[in-house]
This record gives structure tokens, C-alpha cells and sequence, in this order.
């Protein structure tokens, strides 16, 4: 364990000097609380990265299956490459636009953490890959402190992200097929659960 916890750290350290955006680790504890709370087996992950999040669930007790999506080339390659050293054999991943890639797996647990202007596409295309009394969790709804103050960003492209956030995270609180929990943990995480109608 102490090998793997080694390797977790180091692409920890890789992320924050290369300006990947990995989850926090405070996130990370708290996601892995929600699993072990819930008993979740198995993850869909949209948004590998460079695997940090991917090889922090995978390695949790309670987790059977991870399957992960990553479009960008370099950063799957190099997730690809820490999975292996990892020698973690719960892991799928899938090289991808997640817009493109169909699943026809069920999973306890979706994390949706890729482009953010998406959310509401990712949520509508992989709602129907949750198990029932499934949990979905989009990270970094609060941007980098952006969500709230869209008015005072000069940056039009900017703007128009936040702004789509600002919608989602309004569809999230105003919808009637999830109760959502805003837990201000790292960039903030939505912790969507169906309502049982």
C-alpha cells in the first residue's frame, strides 16, 4: 500500500507543477466518504485526466470497477501510464470524447469532471447509465470562485463559461428529478441523488 500511496502522491505533485487540473484532496476524502457511506462498487468517471481521482477511488475497498474517459492524447497516455504503475486491475480506460463514447454499463456512482460548459450534456447522455438509488457528483461548481460574479468578468469567453454554470447550478436546484447537496468541499461538488417518485 505504501508503493501505491507513493505513486498517488507523485501524480499529485506532477499535476500541481504541470497545471493539470486534478481534484483536491479534500474533494477526494470526501468522495471517497460518499462511497464508503453509499457501499458503491462501481464508478463511471468523466474526466481521467492524468489519473490521480481514477487511482484514489480505484484503490478504495469498497470499489469493484472504475471506468474512466479522457479525450485529451497526452494526458490519457500519461494516465495510462500511472495505471499501470499502479497495478491496480479495476481500471477501464477509455480514450474519448464522452459526448461520443456510449455505454451501455450501470454504475452507483458517476463523477462528471471534464469541460465544464458540458455538465448539462454530460448529466443528460449518462443519467441513464446510474443504478437505481445511483449517486451523480459534478465537481468545480464554483470555478475557481467565479460562479456568482459572472457581471464583473471582462473576459467574454469567460463569462459565457460561468454563466452556463451559473444556469446548470440553477437547473440542479429548481429540478424535479434529483435532490441535489452543495458541498463546499475544494471548487465545490454537486451531489445528486434520483428522488424516488
Amino acid at each position: 500500500m505504501d508503493k501505491l500511496r507513493k505513486l498517488i502522491n507523485e501524480i499529485k505533485e506532477y499535476g500541481n507543477k504541470n497545471n493539470v487540473p486534478i481534484m483536491s484532496e479534500e474533494t477526494i476524502n470526501t468522495i471517497n466518504k460518499i462511497i464508503n457511506d453509499n457501499e458503491i462498487h462501481s464508478i463511471l468517471e468523466i474526466g481521467t485526466a492524468i489519473g490521480y481521482s481514477t487511482i484514489c477511488f480505484a484503490s478504495n475497498k469498497c470499489v469493484n470497477n472504475i471506468t474512466s474517459i479522457e479525450r485529451d492524447n497526452d494526458r490519457f497516455d500519461i494516465a495510462v501510464s500511472n495505471v499501470k504503475l499502479s497495478e491496480l486491475n479495476n481500471i477501464v480506460l477509455i480514450h474519448g470524447d464522452a459526448l461520443e463514447v456510449n455505454i451501455n454499463d450501470k454504475f452507483d456512482l458517476i463523477i462528471i469532471d471534464a469541460a465544464k460548459s458540458q455538465n448539462m450534456n454530460f448529466l443528460n447522455k449518462y443519467s441513464s447509465n446510474l443504478n437505481k438509488n445511483g449517486i451523480i457528483i459534478i465537481d468545480n461548481l464554483s470555478f475557481h470562485g467565479y460562479v456568482g460574479k459572472s457581471s464583473e468578468i471582462k473576459s467574454r469567453n469567460l463569462r459565457q463559461m460561468v454563466r452556463k454554470i451559473e444556469k446548470f447550478i440553477d437547473y440542479l436546484k429548481n429540478n424535479d428529478e434529483y435532490n441535489v447537496e452543495f458541498i463546499e468541499v475544494g471548487d465545490t461538488i454537486g451531489v445528486c441523488k434520483k428522488k424516488n417518485i
